[in-house]
């Protein structure tokens, strides 16, 4: 089997070239060149040097990795007849996909190849900027520029940045993390005598007309903790201060238990805030609920028993395993098969043996939500009406039976038969798929606010409630009607 031979040209000119590299680019008779666009290979043409590159095969492609697999291909045939050298810019084993498919190949048998190395554009950059990666370092490629795996607390290394769209995509990630006027170097050519160096606002950075195949984009530590607000861990680390010793008595005396009755309020205040429709409110509601999974969180950790993280792993592994209609093979035909087979295996993922089919209803839900799914569960079993007549029919019945025990003012009969009423309501809402908790809530705002024009109009004509009569509030209730 013949052997490629993958040498790394370095990240500047001829002077900054390993004399082994240099001797090895001098003898070799059987060059290929991932591009020719590099500062070595010009000063070596003029000495003679010959070789094959693969610059024509980008313009063949729109998506790198299908250059990247023609460029793969190619030093495989070629490699069948002979023994051959590939030589790329920088190290080949820093920012060079087609070396790591070479490797794949070499490991599955299929080719020889011998790294050679070569001197990492990193190191000039490094020495460019003056700065030290042991404080903290990442180095991502722009083409595939994932914000939820960046951290802005280290220095970032943007590489691949090779034109004014590639910029743009970059600029436009980062402007989702940080302010539009965050200022970022734009490094060409580093360590070369082509060396450009400029700093820039974000906003600014596709902007640069000197972008080309050898520009970085360094993105320093950030220093105001208020530009990190809203990441994920600036969040964990406030609760943790809070729950601290050095943190809010408040905070530090909660329980599971003392706080339960928050997370139901803040639960009831995003459902009024989605009712209204305003996002300001909504994204206000949704952090105090939020708040509460963090505190519970932060209190399973400080005890001992779990964190953050094994509520989000627990998490991420019950969707992927309910959904695998999405994350497998299995075929479903539409919501009600999903919603099917999410109940299957929720089931098995529990592992218990079912002792009624009304089981796994949660205590705490208020009345009306659990009528709701115990109804739910019944109709699951065929214990439900068709149709809609024999619905209303029983809610007239249970009406009937009210009045009746209201008749004979036996206080225990009528609480009972009015439970009967609510309970056939609850049906109607469900029959008719209107959630009965989000109705009475609509409704409970809804007389909230003609309540509220009633006391206003009072306040207008500088009068109380026991200066007039019920048929005046009735107008003002009616006015109030009409305006919504």
């Amino acid at each position: 089997m013949n052997k490629i031979t993958v040498l790394g040209l370095g990240a500047g000119d001829l002077d900054q070239l390993p004399l082994g590299i240099y001797k090895i680019l001098q003898k070799t008779e059987n060059l290929f060149l991932r591009t020719k666009d590099h500062p070595v290979i010009q000063e070596l043409e003029a000495e003679g040097l010959t070789y094959q590159s693969y610059d024509a095969v980008y313009e063949k492609h729109d998506q790198f990795e299908e250059v990247y697999q023609e460029i793969v291909d190619s030093l495989v045939t070629e490699s069948k007849e002979k023994s051959i050298t590939y030589a790329v810019p920088g190290h080949p084993l820093v920012a060079e996909k087609t070396v790591q498919l070479l490797i794949e190949l070499s490991n599955q048998g299929k080719v020889e190849i011998d790294i050679k190395g070569g001197q990492s554009f990193l190191d000039a950059m490094f020495t460019s900027l003056k700065i030290d990666p042991i404080e903290g370092f990442q180095f991502v490629d722009a083409t595939d520029l994932e914000q939820e795996y960046i951290t802005f607390r280290q220095h970032l290394i943007i590489c691949q940045v090779y034109d004014q769209m590639t910029a743009s995509h970059a600029k436009l990630k980062l402007m989702e993390q940080l302010p539009d006027d965050y200022e970022v170097t734009i490094v060409t050519a580093a360590g070369s005598e082509s060396e450009q160096i400029r700093t820039v606002p974000l906003f600014e950075l596709d902007r640069d007309t000197s972008i080309n195949n050898l520009t970085s984009v360094y993105v320093p530590p950030v220093k105001h903790e208020a530009d990190l607000y809203h990441q994920f861990e600036t969040l964990r680390s406030v609760i943790a201060t809070l729950r601290g010793p050095e943190g809010c008595p408040w905070d530090q005396k909660q329980t599971h238990e003392s706080l339960k009755k928050y997370l139901l309020e803040e639960a009831y205040e995003l459902l009024e805030a989605i009712d209204e429709e305003d996002d300001d409110h909504i994204i206000e509601e949704l952090g105090d609920v939020l708040l509460q999974v963090m505190l519970h969180a932060q209190i399973g950790e400080d005890e001992g028993y779990f964190s953050i993280q094994d509520v989000i792993k627990g998490l991420v592994s019950k969707l992927i395993y309910r959904h695998p209609h999405v994350f497998s093979d299995v075929n479903v035909e539409d919501e009600e098969e999903v919603l099917k087979n999410w109940q299957e295996l929720k089931q098995a993922e529990k592992g218990e043996a079912v002792t009624t089919i009304l089981s796994g209803i949660p205590k705490e839900l208020s009345g009306l939500l659990k009528a709701e799914k115990l109804q739910s569960k019944a109709a699951k079993v065929g214990f439900d009406w068709k149709e809609l007549p024999p619905v209303v029919d029983k809610i007239k019945e249970e009406l009937a039976e009210v009045l009746a025990a209201i008749e004979l003012k036996e206080q225990s009969k009528i609480e009972s038969e009015l439970g009967d009423l609510l309970f056939s309501i609850v049906n109607l809402a469900r029959f008719i798929d209107v959630n009965p908790e989000q109705a009475i809530l609509r409704t409970n705002m809804k007389f909230t606010k003609r309540f509220q024009f009633i006391e206003s109009k009072l306040n207008e004509i500088n009068k109380t409630f026991s200066d007039v009569s019920l048929e005046e509030m009735d107008e003002f209730w009616n006015e109030a009607k009409e305006l919504e």
